[in-house]
């Protein structure tokens, strides 16, 4: 798959993918965190969201100004050591709201300067002629390194913070963080099953249940505050890897105005040609803001569901998707089998086949087994389902590029924009999942939970959610892949780096728009929250759809 490719795109793939380990590390706890933490209601979360990824989005178009004036590898170094630094400064457990403030801040710059740069890095190496046919795979491929760092991260954030807590004689509890903060504000109702839930925790240990409170939620800090430290060591492994093998990828860290210069074979656009690519452009972006205001649920109303609504004990064979080893075991039985079955692959691929199903099969059973004997008794985090979507997009982003390919081969492959638009439709649907979990469950509102820990006592089955990640997957390999290819495409030469920077900046307003979110959320019924995403999916779709002829030929002429 990747032996075609210029080594260039190995370099910035695990670059790519080590800045994305730390960054989904955060997104996972960044909700609990604050919530269990410092106490605060879905609604001010959903401010410090929407506001920090606003931010994380919205600075790489100054990023992407600045390197096209001093160039990009340059920007994308200095990006890394701002996130280094702003990750660490998150790692420091017991600071103030305003010193947590100010680290998410350097984060946001160091993002900024480093996100929208490294594409357009990665799209220079493609500029050659004889790469220039494997662009948008190149894209793709790329992507996967993105999800396969944001798989991993959900289970290094909960295993650090678990372990903490073991080590001080506490276990993970969803209801406990919301029931500790209301108990030491005196807005707890039910504060005897409160009592219930620490004793049977500490046994003879338990003294208070001021004491358990303070005790329980410093440690739980503790807990998050060593996963913003593991998001910080990745990013240093990202940096090395990006200094390291420069020379794979120099010759594409170049300036177009330089280009200009020194090869008179390129040829530059003409104003009016310019002024259309930029337009085609803008509407694009427009659109997609409302991908993201969808989609950044994942790390906000989506891990409050899966926290206040969705079954935390779960029976063997599901605990088997929330377990890395079993997990990656699941993987290797897949992977083993595409060897095995596929004609393709020859016999040293078969032999490594039989190896990873043989072995992915016993760690299964092994697993299984000690979760059998359990029973339904078998702990899930609500980080973890954060881990669905990236898995989903590695293993459905070969099966969404064999379709286009065929459709490619029939002369029917959709257009980026018409992709963009069909991914609209398809997130629309997958929102439809959640209203209909809530509506067959009768699920009550977030309101009604406010004083009684924020835990319903109807709690819903785990694959609802897996569901819902799963559509919202497909709608991503439609138009987050499409769109970053497309943006490269297109963007005119001489302003790549702005125009990426473009791209983040609608992504920024929909995550703004994300966080606005979480006020509807608390105030209204689920259904009616999620109807909200379905009708502002379904409509950008149906924009992207009307604009289509026009898009194709403003980029065309």
């Amino acid at each position: 798959m990747l032996k075609e490719h210029p080594k260039g795109l190995i370099v910035l793939f695990f670059s790519n993918m080590g800045e994305r380990f730390g960054y989904y590390t955060m997104m996972a706890i960044f909700t609990l965190y604050f919530e269990g933490t410092f106490g605060l209601s879905i609604s001010n979360v959903g401010i410090i969201w929407g506001a920090f990824l606003f931010s994380i989005y919205f600075i790489p178009l100054f990023g992407g100004m600045l390197a096209d004036k001093v160039g990009y590898g340059k920007i994308v170094a200095a990006g890394i050591v701002f996130m280094f630094v702003g990750y660490g400064m998150m790692a420091v457990p017991g600071q103030t709201r305003l010193f947590v403030f100010t680290s998410l801040f350097v984060i946001a710059l160091g993002t900024g300067l480093f996100k929208g740069n490294l594409v357009v890095i990665l799209g220079n190496l493609y500029e050659e002629q004889k790469f220039k046919k494997m662009h948008d795979a190149a894209f793709n491929i790329y992507y996967m390194g993105i999800n396969i760092g944001a798989f991993l991260s959900p289970f290094a954030a909960t295993g650090i913070r678990n372990f903490l807590l073991k080590g001080d004689g506490f276990i993970y509890n969803a209801k406990i963080p919301g029931m500790a903060n209301q108990f030491l504000k005196g807005t707890l109702e039910n504060v005897a099953e409160y009592e219930t839930i620490a004793r049977n925790m500490l046994g003879g240990a338990f003294t208070n249940l001021a004491d358990f409170s303070n005790q329980y939620i410093a440690s739980l800090g503790r807990g998050y505050n060593a996963g913003f430290a593991i998001a910080s060591v990745s990013i240093i492994i990202s940096l090395l890897i990006f200094l390291v093998f420069k020379k794979y990828y120099k010759h594409a860290d170049y300036l177009q105005k330089d280009k200009l210069k020194s090869d008179e074979t390129v040829v530059d656009l003409t104003p009016q040609q310019t002024r259309n690519r930029i337009f085609a452009l803008i509407m694009v972006f427009s659109v997609v803001i409302f991908f993201w205001m969808a989609f950044h649920q994942n790390g906000l109303i989506l891990t409050v569901f899966a926290k206040n609504y969705t079954a935390g004990n779960v029976g063997p064979i599901t605990k088997l998707l929330f377990d890395l080893p079993a997990f990656l075991s699941i993987i290797a039985v897949i992977m083993g089998l595409i060897f095995l079955l596929m004609k393709r692959f020859g016999g040293k691929a078969k032999i490594i086949g039989i190896v990873l199903a043989a072995a992915g099969t016993l760690v299964i059973s092994w697993r299984y087994g000690i979760f059998k004997g359990i029973g339904d008794g078998n702990p899930i985090s609500p980080e973890l389902f954060q881990s669905f979507n990236p898995i989903f997009v590695v293993f459905l982003t070969p099966v969404i590029l064999g379709i286009f390919a065929f459709l490619r081969s029939k002369g029917k492959e959709p257009s980026s924009p018409m992709k963009i638009g069909i991914g609209m439709f398809i997130m629309g649907i997958g929102w439809l999942i959640l209203i209909s979990a809530s509506i067959s469950h009768n699920l009550a509102s977030p309101a009604d939970l406010v004083t009684k820990g924020g835990v319903s006592s109807i709690l819903v089955s785990p694959y609802w959610l897996i569901s819902m990640y799963f559509g919202m997957t497909i709608a991503e390999l439609f138009i987050s892949p499409m769109g970053l290819a497309y943006v490269a495409k297109v963007s005119p030469p001489k302003i790549r780096g702005t125009m990426q920077g473009g791209w983040l900046a609608a992504t920024a307003i929909g995550n703004l728009l994300s966080g606005v979110m979480a006020t509807p959320y608390a105030k209204l019924e689920l259904w009616q929250c999620y109807s909200i995403l379905v009708v502002t999916s379904c409509l950008a779709g149906g924009i992207m759809f009307a604009m289509l002829k026009k898009l194709n030929k403003l980029v065309e002429s």
